[in-house]
């Protein structure tokens, strides 16, 4: 792609989430959401393959759809209580309406089918952007709507979000499915907490977004698009792929690594707010993704290819090592001692 073009739909990018994030007004946050639709669109599509281009069209046909039920929502609030204000969002009916839109922006169940198959389609840079920098304006919109939504739809929504992306995402064999998997069960724990404490449904979103940018650019770098391709990884590069197992396991929501903090945090306030069940349900619902998890990071480190052929170990000593990576992997195993200076920040 021509930089100069790559330059606009990059800055377009950071204009409609600045926009969305920033606005009172419901017009200019929908004005945000499709400047970031048409932005991305030529991300997606930019190999010109059949799949990228089919990709393309159902991000847009979904997106398109999604924004028409976020200007209709609005406008029905605004025709029965006079106000434009995002905080202001008080109707039952516009409420509802409006959690439907945004779940179908972020690809929460049950409208989360065009998600997998967009970022199967997608370059896995732009598989990055799709699964963190385009789901901050929906999120940040059920930030500021959050005391007025139905928590029993968005519990409801979160519970089987969690359930379908460990369940959809077991037998996958390739890695961008099943980290749009691992998206959609996450998503699951953001909504399922954002009506009762949104500043922590917020916290999961950075350190989510913090662990799958690391996933996505070691993928990237090893150019990894399927299990079988990670399989020969680790004779090619050792290191990255032991960073991948640590970022894995993050993910996960295992003990010692960031990605404990978000659930533990979550299953705390959920407990707070005297529901055990929920807690317990969600907790165990993301076992089955902790399987998918630990079977990429055993396909990157333990499984070697079998060695027919006399190849010398690539060890790539000579490569500079990706700084991006380094920083990225390191915030995403080791946050947890320093958790109570993050939770005095929030």
């Amino acid at each position: 792609m021509n930089p100069q073009a790559k330059l606009i739909f990059t800055t377009s990018l950071l204009l409609g989430t600045t926009i969305t994030i920033s606005s009172n007004h419901w017009i200019l946050a929908w004005t945000g959401l499709e400047i970031n639709t048409l932005a991305i669109l030529p991300l997606i599509s930019k190999s010109h393959h059949p799949r990228a281009v089919e990709a393309a069209t159902k991000y847009f046909l979904v997106q398109a759809a999604a924004s028409a039920l976020v200007l209709f929502s609005s406008m029905t609030n605004a025709w029965h209580t006079g106000q434009w204000d995002i905080t202001q969002l008080t109707h039952p009916t516009s409420c509802l309406i409006l959690t439907s839109a945004i779940a179908i922006k972020l690809g929460l169940v049950p409208f989360h089918f065009w998600f997998p198959e967009v970022l199967q389609g997608s370059p896995l840079t732009t598989g990055l952007l799709l699964s963190t920098a385009m789901k901050f304006p929906p999120i940040t919109l059920l930030f500021m709507t959050s005391q007025s939504l139905n928590s029993t739809l968005l519990t409801t929504m979160a519970i089987m979000s969690t359930a379908l992306g460990g369940w959809m995402g077991l037998n996958q064999t390739q890695t961008r499915k099943i980290l749009a998997f691992s998206s959609i069960s996450h998503l699951g724990w953001m909504a399922i907490i954002i009506t009762y404490s949104p500043k922590l449904a917020l916290l999961n979103f950075y350190l989510y977004t913090l662990m799958t940018a690391a996933v996505f650019l070691t993928m990237n770098s090893m150019k990894v698009l399927k299990l079988s391709t990670l399989m020969t990884s680790w004779t090619k590069s050792p290191a990255l792929s032991t960073a991948l197992l640590l970022t894995l396991l993050s993910l996960a929501g295992l003990p010692p690594l960031t990605g404990f903090l978000p659930k533990w945090l979550i299953i705390q306030e959920l407990t707070k707010q005297e529901m055990p069940l929920m807690a317990t349900m969600i907790s165990l619902l993301s076992l089955l993704s902790l399987f998918f998890y630990l079977r990429l990071a055993y396909c990157s480190t333990i499984t070697l290819p079998p060695h027919t052929t006399n190849h010398m170990k690539r060890w790539h000593i000579h490569k500079p090592v990706n700084t991006q990576i380094g920083i990225l992997t390191t915030l995403s195993i080791m946050l947890l001692p320093i958790s109570p200076i993050i939770l005095t920040i929030m």
